[in-house]
């Protein structure tokens, strides 16, 4: 298999998160895994290692894009460790790694990933995460998940 024949998706989410959100990023990274795609995220805990875990369970490849300069930091679900030393501008390499991104919950800084998604020309799944709107719908580019399922569907949409 050629390498620009595998999916890479990128799942954002905040590094520490309740047990429910958890689970829904871990049956995310399993069904990643089972879709065949790599999973790209910040390699840190939360959502991260909550999706990391699930592809890693399924056999799934793993991909952490690191905030710092030690691999020690990345989860221990993390296959590839990439070292930046560049602090939350990695998140611009996070989700222009994927070619889609999905956002489980999240915090500022996932609302920062959003951002740099749809600037860079992703396409985004959001489930149980921000609201973003332009004028009062849903910007361009965005989708709207209701299970994990959905959202990786919509993820692997061409």
């Amino acid at each position: 298999m050629r390498l620009e024949d595998k999916k890479y998706i990128s799942v954002i989410g905040a590094s520490i998160c309740d047990t429910e959100t958890a689970a829904t990023a871990e049956e995310i990274g399993r069904l990643i895994a089972r879709a065949g795609a790599v999973l790209v995220c910040g390699g840190l805990g939360g959502v991260m290692e909550a999706a990391c875990r699930g592809a890693r369970e399924e056999g799934g490849s793993t991909i952490g894009i690191l905030p710092g300069l030690d691999r020690e930091d990345a989860n221990p679900y993390i296959d590839h460790a990439i070292c930046t030393g560049i602090g939350h501008a990695r998140n611009l390499a996070v989700v222009a790694s994927g070619d889609a991104v999905i956002a489980v919950g999240g915090e500022f800084g996932t609302l920062s990933e959003i951002g740099l998604a749809r600037k860079a020309g992703r396409r985004v799944v959001l489930l149980d995460s921000w609201k973003i709107s332009n004028g009062g719908g849903l910007s361009e580019g965005f989708l709207t998940a209701t299970s994990p399922v959905q959202a990786l569907l919509l993820a692997l949409e061409d």
